[in-house]
């Protein structure tokens, strides 16, 4: 196998185009996402190979999504009809969050998917939320100003009837086994090389790039440019090239998790939401897919340990004693400070994990490589600053995912066990977060401090009053009003308009099933 002697000078040369031979390290959700985004970008001009390991199991627990994966799978070209029926879906229009609070009357609160019906109730909601920041007492819920609450609520689908001609956000529940294995195929189908191996021993140049990988079938494979996808192991950027990890520990204690599956009553409808319910020492997560329910317990494992989260668990899902299969898990939280460096990429767990909470794993996964891909569109680019832009842009999108995360801790409003006072006394709250926060206590311009923060905000206005409403983070001593809440009305415009451009969500599933059966 012959090299070019100047390899650095070949990098430059390469990277002012796009590579002509990349190979993906592991397979997974974050491989299979990779390998057909470039396919369908590149796929005439670039060879793709993955490369994945029969001994590294898949985690296969992120059922969730945000509406960003909508985007994803249009880019695609594959409609819902033959992609969800092969990996169990359902739709989901937000997130129900209980017991996070014990402010009452905002003990649980609903975190919406946003459309345009919204455009009128919300601004009701947003003027009601300023009022009782000011100390009226007036209601604040979200709930009330949102149709895809209503939606949730009323066991909906999000999908709009055919009359209604305007866009909707909404996210999907999903097997993620049965999603990475659909994804194999597409890729595979587009011209994919597939390679079933492990990767042994990885070669570099005397600045860093990769050169080539060795495999235990004893294959040495080049290529201009290597993909990591191998998880929390990171076989290249952590293993081989040394990545600095900028942990967020400091600001979120979640560092494991509990997985159960459970059978769904058949017989009842499905709601279009997931459930992240507050535990004693994390939070629950209930997800309904077309065949089954995913359940787990995200926790801290300085509070608790794996058997007593399984255990409280089980309780929870009162299957204390069925024979049923556990998967229990550890999480790196954090990101790389680089995730694009010479010629390797990071893609998924390898390059960092937030927290399952608010299911950003996979819009971060198609953010990086559809920002990769983009970065080759640039004409007479200086390498080096796009790799640096680059990455600032990654790294400025996970804090600011984590900045909301975080949120949802130091909101929190629960006495009942050490954990949750240390999450909202304890942890290290970001700059961003902290401003915030203090904006909306004193009552004063929160619109003018998300203005400020625009280049470093990921969740925009309506995400934030949903937050810090739906906790319940208001004065303690409020005031009667004699100005109406309008909560009845918008309360009512909501409701009909969920029914009237909203169908049964099992009814909307079924169609779509026979559709593709």
């Amino acid at each position: 196998m012959s090299f070019n002697l100047n390899p650095l000078k070949e990098y430059k040369e390469i990277m002012n185009n796009k590579p002509k031979e990349i190979i993906i390290i592991g397979g997974g959700t974050a491989g299979w996402m990779t390998a057909n985004s470039l396919l369908k970008a590149w796929g005439s001009d670039t060879s793709v190979t993955l490369i994945e390991s029969k001994s590294i199991e898949i985690i296969g627990v992120g059922e969730g999504s945000t509406p960003y994966l909508k985007q994803y799978f249009s880019s695609l070209g594959i409609a819902e009809s033959e992609w969800m029926p092969q990996c169990d879906a359902t739709y989901k229009a937000g997130i129900d969050f209980q017991n996070w609070s014990s402010v009452q009357g905002y003990e649980s609160y609903f975190h919406p998917f946003f459309s345009q019906l919204d455009l009128k109730s919300a601004e009701l909601f947003f003027h009601n939320s300023g009022r009782r920041r000011r100390g009226e007492s007036v209601n604040a819920l979200p709930n009330h100003y949102f149709v895809s609450a209503h939606i949730a609520s009323q066991n909906l689908s999000p999908v709009p009837n055919e009359n209604l001609q305007l866009d909707v956000d909404y996210g999907y529940h999903f097997d993620s086994v049965k999603l990475g294995a659909f994804l194999k195929n597409k890729a595979i189908e587009q011209g994919l090389a597939h390679i079933t191996d492990q990767v042994l021993e990885v070669k570099q140049d005397h600045n860093g790039s990769i050169l080539s990988i060795i495999t235990k079938d004893n294959f040495e494979l080049t290529a201009d440019f290597f993909i990591d996808c191998t998880g929390f192991t990171g076989v290249l950027v952590n293993k081989t090239l040394k990545r600095e990890f900028y942990s967020y520990k400091d600001c979120l204690f979640n560092d494991s998790a509990v997985a159960i599956q459970t059978p769904i009553d058949k017989s009842q409808d499905i709601s279009a939401q997931t459930i992240s319910k507050a535990l004693k020492n994390g939070w629950s997560w209930k997800i309904p897919l077309s065949t089954r329910t995913g359940n787990g317990y995200v926790y801290s494992s300085d509070f608790i340990s794996s058997d007593n989260a399984e255990f409280e668990l089980r309780e929870q899902l009162n299957v204390l004693d069925e024979d049923i299969k556990v998967k229990h898990l550890k999480m790196r939280i954090g990101r790389l400070k680089k995730h694009w460096d010479k010629n390797c990429l990071a893609v998924g767990l390898s390059q960092g994990f937030i927290e399952p909470l608010e299911a950003t794993a996979l819009m971060l996964i198609q953010f990086t490589v559809e920002n990769f891909i983009s970065s080759f569109d640039k004409k007479d680019q200086i390498i080096d600053k796009t790799i640096k832009d680059y990455n600032l842009t990654l790294n400025t999108t996970f804090d600011g995912v984590r900045d909301y995360i975080v949120a949802h801790y130091k909101l929190n409003s629960r006495t009942d066990t050490e954990y949750w006072n240390a999450c909202r006394n304890e942890i290290k709250t970001p700059v961003n977060l902290q401003n915030i926060i203090s904006v909306w206590d004193k009552g004063i311009d929160l619109e003018q401090e998300l203005a400020k923060q625009k280049e470093s905000l990921i969740y925009l206005r309506p995400s934030w009053y949903c937050i810090l409403s739906g906790m319940g983070r208001f004065p303690k001593n409020l005031q009667s009003t004699n100005t109406p809440s309008r909560v009845s009305e918008a309360n009512l415009y909501c409701e009909q308009m969920a029914r009237k451009y909203f169908s049964n969500h099992k009814v909307q599933l079924q169609k779509i099933y026979n559709n593709y059966m």
